[in-house]
């Protein structure tokens, strides 16, 4: 008898604390500042469209699978075009993955006075067997944004551009991931990567109530509405992170929030930041949060026409004052 009543207890209990951890997967916020338009901007809304709509539509899914390499290919072409359009020269990391040559797409701004000082711009052109607007059109659609940006200026440390092959699974948290091989070559060198930004999925935005979900427990101190974009770092990042937050704020009308988490809680290191992460370099992720937000992640219906791309304008015009400040702009 005492047995049953202590098992009834305890599926009570475990039935209770479920529901609360549950709750702390929605958004408490309810009074977050919200986005009411952009300000002067330096970023062209079509000119963002345009990128993503080359990637996504005109290219489509692209990957070393699914028949796919072909368009892997193509994008890897696009991406370099753009970068040399902007005239940078541009030079490619390869290796060998799946029996497959692939390759990181880099380009550099040499710094004036601390060029041995890095600071590094990343996203991933790889998809998920799908169209990729968000995820990952829209992060490399910033990163080009940005490489146009500090094409016609002089900062005081190196400023690098990184397109990522192979984010995506099975590829993911694995010694072949472009990152990885990135960064564990960096590491080797010694070289000296000061801050690193990577870009993820950063063009969904929604204004609809209760649209934004969080890992657990992270829910009561966050938004419930998916119309801001999110700045996660881990301890180690998070002085980088509260300088740019500051710096982002005075140049942006998009609401900006800051997460510091460790790397197991779920999503904070699903992209390729943890890979600066895992050789000690301070490093944070720009993203919409992917599925917490976007049910069109890792489908065919994740296409340019979901996306908002006044809002990643107004991004944009934030990350342009962080690069700036990161890199000692002239």
């Amino acid at each position: 008898m005492v047995s049953g009543v202590r098992v009834k207890h305890l599926l009570i209990f475990t039935i209770a604390a479920y529901a609360v951890l549950k709750t702390t997967t929605l958004g408490w916020y309810f009074l977050a500042p919200r986005y009411h338009g952009r300000s002067a901007g330096k970023t062209s809304d079509e000119k963002l469209r345009a990128a993503v709509t080359a990637l996504a539509s005109d290219i489509g899914p692209r990957d070393l699978f699914n028949n796919n390499k072909a368009r892997l290919r193509r994008s890897e072409a696009y991406v370099a075009g753009r970068l040399r359009a902007a005239g940078y020269k541009v030079r490619f990391q390869e290796y060998m993955a799946a029996g497959v040559k692939v390759r990181n797409i880099i380009a550099a701004k040499r710094g004036v006075s601390l060029p041995d000082e890095k600071i590094v711009l990343g996203a991933h052109y790889d998809t998920f067997n799908n169209p990729g607007a968000d995820d990952n059109a829209s992060g490399v659609a910033g990163l080009l944004e940005l490489a146009d940006y500090a094409a016609g200026k002089k900062f005081t440390r190196t400023v690098e551009f990184a397109a990522f092959v192979n984010e995506e699974p099975p590829f993911f948290k694995k010694d072949t991931m472009g990152s990885a091989v990135y960064t564990a070559s960096a590491a080797a060198s010694g070289e000296r990567i000061a801050a690193a930004i990577v870009l993820e999925m950063i063009g969904f935005y929604t204004d609809a109530r209760a649209s934004q979900r969080y890992p657990p427990l992270v829910g009561p101190f966050f938004p419930s509405r998916g119309n801001f974009i999110a700045q996660v770092a881990d301890l180690r990042s998070a002085r980088l992170a509260a300088r740019i937050s500051g710096v982002f704020g005075k140049a942006s009308t998009l609401p900006l929030r800051t997460a510091v988490l460790p790397a197991f809680v779920p999503g904070a290191d699903y992209s390729d930041h943890r890979s600066f992460w895992a050789h000690g370099y301070q490093a944070v992720m720009f993203t919409d949060t992917a599925f917490y937000r976007n049910a069109n992640y890792h489908s065919a219906s994740d296409k340019p026409d979901t996306l908002n791309y006044e809002y990643m304008a107004a991004l944009l015009d934030g990350l342009k004052a962080a690069l700036d400040d990161l890199a000692g702009a002239k």
